[in-house]
C-alpha cells in the first residue's frame, strides 16, 4: 500500500505543478479573474491533499483499514473536487458550458476530503506509536 500511496501523490504533485503553471502562465487573459481563482482554489486543494497521501505513506506499517479510506477518500477528492473546479473554471473555453452536473459533483469531492481527513484521524488515534 505505500507504494501505491507514494505513486499516487507523485502523479497528483507532479500534475499540479504542471497544472497550476498552466493556469498560471497559460490561462492569463483567457478565463475571468473569478474563474482564475476558482482554478488556484482547485490547484491549492490538490496541492494540499498531495501531501496528505504523502504523509499517509508513513502510516502503511499499521496496515490500517482506516488508512485505507482515507487514501481512497483523498484521491476521489482530488478528482471530484479539484477535477469539477478546473473544468468549471475552463468550461467556456472547453465548450462544455451546459454541462449542468458539474456544479454538483465539487461539493461531493468536499465530502470525499472530509470523510478522508476523518479516516485520518481514526487511524492516528489506534496507531500505536
Amino acid at each position: 500500500m505505500n507504494k501505491q500511496i507514494i505513486l499516487t501523490a507523485s502523479f497528483f504533485g507532479l500534475l499540479a505543478v504542471i497544472l497550476g503553471a498552466f493556469g498560471a502562465h497559460g490561462l492569463e487573459g483567457k478565463i475571468s479573474d473569478k474563474q482564475l481563482e476558482t482554478w488556484h482554489t482547485a490547484n491549492q486543494y490538490q496541492f494540499y491533499h498531495t501531501l496528505a497521501l504523502l504523509f499517509l505513506s508513513t502510516f502503511s506499517r499499521a496496515k490500517s483499514q482506516s488508512i485505507k479510506v482515507s487514501y481512497i477518500m483523498f484521491t476521489l477528492g482530488i478528482l471530484l473536487f479539484s477535477g469539477s473546479l478546473y473544468l468549471l473554471s475552463t468550461r467556456n473555453l472547453l465548450g462544455i458550458e451546459n454541462l449542468s452536473i458539474l456544479g454538483p459533483i465539487t461539493p461531493l469531492g468536499g465530502v470525499c476530503f472530509i470523510v478522508g481527513w476523518i479516516a485520518l484521524f481514526i487511524a492516528a488515534m489506534k496507531n500505536r506509536a
